[in-house]
């Protein structure tokens, strides 16, 4: 099966030879949206490029509360490599397509492979850029402010031109945001009255005014 992330992903750095034996060691895996891959607090066994769908990282703090701490994108890593303990939940937040590896098995394939290191660092770098972003957008106050904010990620993740198709529906962005559902539909509804969106059908948004969404967002 072809893989749609073969040039984001971090085996785009390996040669046709040990991208074979990388595919000899690895196995495709669908997730249903809400299927867990990895529970926090169990043995780190699998690691994965994620192929196509959105996956959450879910952290609990100390009190006992979730919360979702990221989000994966198609070519991006997932699961941590040279630790034994998983220390956050992912979860399928929509239906998502996966190469699946054991951990074991993966960590000397890479370690051999000219580099798959340096790209897996650059990669964890991002991870960490992503991280901080996140929880910026996160701990914004305001309801229009926090769907602004999401907006303009989703389109600088996924976007083409002035358009972007949300990988999920109101609800699971009420969820990524702690937001309801009705409160994540009126602002959309607000964001299209006041000409800084418009929304074409189905989950497709489109943003006529980025300026206008970045000065909510603040």
């Amino acid at each position: 099966m072809a893989c749609a992330a073969r040039e984001v992903a971090v085996c785009a750095s390996f040669t046709d030879g040990a991208l074979s034996a990388l595919h000899a060691i690895g196995r495709r895996r669908t997730l249903h949206a809400g299927q867990v891959l990895i529970w926090a607090g169990d043995p780190s066994s699998v690691c994965a490029n994620l192929v196509s769908g959105v996956l959450k990282v879910v952290r609990e703090d100390l009190d006992g509360r979730t919360q979702i701490v990221g989000l994966l994108f198609p070519g991006d890593f997932v699961g941590e490599l040279f630790v034994e303990q998983a220390s956050e939940t992912v979860i399928a937040l929509v239906d998502a397509d996966l190469c699946l590896y054991s951990r074991r098995a993966l960590e000397p394939a890479l370690t051999a492979q000219p580099g798959a290191e340096a790209l897996l660092l650059r990669q964890a770098m991002g991870t960490l850029t992503e991280a901080r972003r996140w929880m910026l957008m996160l701990g914004r106050r305001h309801a229009p402010e926090k769907v602004a904010a999401f907006l303009l990620d989703m389109h600088r993740r996924l976007g083409t031109g002035d358009q972007v198709e949300l990988p999920m529906g109101r609800g699971a962005v009420g969820e990524i945001l702690g937001l309801t559902i009705e409160t994540v539909s009126r602002q959309m509804t607000a964001l299209k009255s006041a000409g800084l969106i418009a929304l074409p059908g189905g989950r497709q948004v489109r943003l006529l005014d980025p300026a206008g969404l970045a000065r909510i967002a603040g």
